[in-house]
């Protein structure tokens, strides 16, 4: 040491308001997205399926890929609306699709497979979605601590 003395006390801590919880919340979900669907075409046959036009055994159709799109962009919206919808609003949009997509996500976990890997993004992401319905859910009224 240099012979300067350490500050005592606690850290420094600040409150962070819920609207910057839950958009980092979403943002979160989605690099769990993004890494768990880039990691899934390292499956034998993945990537062949996708050569064959396939997706979850279905043909490739401009309607299945705009749904697909539909829904995924939920999550990625929702990490800029979490923090600009009026408060009732955001409360509500971020208790409806976190409950959505954790029930999506236990979904296909238990129809994807014995992939560990998919598993234990799954986990991070059915914590991620269900603390985006807790934080959501007990947002703090006016005044409150």
């Amino acid at each position: 040491m240099n012979g300067t003395k350490r500050a005592g006390g606690a850290l420094d801590e600040i409150k962070i308001h819920v609207k910057f919880k839950l958009s980092a919340l979403w943002a979160a979900v989605m690099f769990c997205y993004i890494y768990g669907d880039i990691f899934r075409l390292f499956q034998h046959g993945e990537l062949q399926a996708m050569l064959d036009g396939k997706m979850w055994g279905l043909p490739v159709t401009q309607g299945l890929l705009v749904g697909t799109s539909a829904f995924i962009a939920i999550p990625s919206i929702m990490v800029f609306l979490s923090l600009v919808l009026r408060p009732g609003l955001n409360r509500w949009a971020n208790i409806l699709f976190g409950v959505i997509y954790t029930g999506t996500m236990l979904y296909t976990m238990m129809y994807s497979g014995p992939w560990a890997f998919y598993i234990f993004l799954g986990f991070i992401e059915v914590t991620l979605t269900v603390l985006i319905v807790w934080y959501a859910w007990t947002w703090p009224r006016q005044g409150e601590a």
